[in-house]
């Protein structure tokens, strides 16, 4: 980050002003609301595309213990083979593994349908001033 500009939190209002062009008692025109929607876009969080089932489930086998685990059922498998005792284990050891995937994921949507109505429940009011009046707004 350069040394001259600042975060907008760090900024005084003065500094805020002259860097919007705008005076603070008679807030944005509406051209100027305009204008800045063309270039900065609605003030709204960024979200992010949702992963399909599949791709979360595919996830939860990044960690490092379940890695371990697969290739301890997969020595388990070959050596239970090859010395004729079976692949009871490592059969045992993907079910677990498998298992554990899916609860991973049911709660990974649990959370996220939990979050989702979290935010659809709590309403955004915003006071602004437009052209020398203020408004509330809803969104």
């Amino acid at each position: 980050m350069e040394k001259n500009k600042k975060e907008w939190f760090n900024q005084s209002v003065e500094e805020i002003e002259e860097r919007l062009q705008v005076e603070e008692t008679q807030g944005l025109s509406e051209e100027q609301v305009t204008k800045n929607r063309e270039i900065y876009g609605l003030n709204e969080l960024a979200t992010k595309k949702k992963k399909s089932l599949f791709v979360k489930f595919l996830e939860q086998f990044k960690d490092f213990m379940i890695i371990i685990l697969i290739i301890a059922a997969i020595i388990s498998g070959v050596v239970g083979y090859y010395e004729g005792e079976g692949i009871t284990d490592s059969i045992i050891i993907l079910i677990v593994v498998i298992v554990n995937a899916i609860i991973g994921v049911a709660q990974e949507n649990k959370a996220e349908k939990s979050l989702e109505a979290l935010q659809k429940l709590s309403s955004h009011v915003v006071k602004v001033m437009r052209s020398r009046k203020y408004n509330i707004s809803t969104f």
